[in-house]
C-alpha cells in the first residue's frame, strides 16, 4: 500500500473515480532540498505545519523555493511498524543554504522517474500506486529508490471525500 493511501484509507473514504493521467518516464534535474523529517505512522504526518515552517525559513532566510511542497517515502508500510515509518517532508530551494534546528539541506540528484499525476479522492490513491507499478514493470525498469510526491494543491474535501492533487514519482533504472 502506498504511504499516502496508507494515510487515507484510515479515514474510510470510498466513491467517485479520480482523474488519473497516463503514467510517463521523466528526466529530473538535479535540486537542493530544505526537509524536515518525520518518523511515524503515514497517516499522522503534519504536513500542515512543516510545510509552514519550510516556508517562513526560507522566507526568513531570504532563500528562493520552490512552488510545491514534496514527500519522500522511505519505509514500506506493509513491512515496517507504522510508528517507525521514516519521511520527509521538502521544498526545493535555490543556491547554498545551511541547515539550521531540525531543518535540514540536501541535494537531489539528476534522475529518471517513473511518474503518474493523482487527481481524485483517497480511495482512489492506491491505485494510482499500483498502475504505476505495473508500468514500470511493463516498460522493463525498476524502482531504484524511495517514493516521492509533488503536491500540487491543497487537498479539499468535495461532498464526503477528501481529494487529493499529486504527482507521484518513483525512481527507477534499467
Amino acid at each position: 500500500m502506498s504511504p499516502t493511501a496508507t494515510m487515507i484509507r484510515g479515514n474510510g473514504f470510498l466513491g467517485c473515480r479520480g482523474k488519473m493521467a497516463a503514467p510517463k518516464l521523466e528526466k529530473r534535474k538535479p535540486v537542493t532540498l530544505a526537509y524536515i523529517e518525520h518518523v511515524g505512522p503515514y497517516d499522522r504526518i503534519p504536513f500542515d505545519s512543516l510545510i509552514p515552517r519550510l516556508y517562513g525559513w526560507v522566507k526568513e532566510k531570504k532563500i528562493i523555493p520552490g512552488f510545491y511542497p514534496i514527500g519522500i517515502f522511505y519505509s514500506d508500510p506493509k513491512t515496517t511498524a507504522p510508528e517507525l515509518c521514516r519521511t520527509d517532508v521538502a521544498i526545493t530551494v535555490k543556491g547554498n543554504p545551511r541547515p539550521e534546528g531540525d531543518i535540514k539541506i540536501r541535494k537531489l540528484p539528476a534522475m529518471t522517474v517513473a511518474t503518474l499525476s493523482h487527481k481524485g479522492p483517497g480511495s482512489e490513491y492506491q491505485r494510482s500506486y499500483d498502475t504505476l507499478t505495473e508500468f514500470v514493470r511493463k516498460k522493463g525498469y525498476f524502482i531504484s529508490g524511495p517514493p516521492m510526491e509533488i503536491y500540487s494543491k491543497k487537498p479539499e474535501v468535495v461532498g464526503d471525500e477528501t481529494v487529493l492533487y499529486a504527482k507521484i514519482m518513483f525512481p527507477v533504472k534499467k
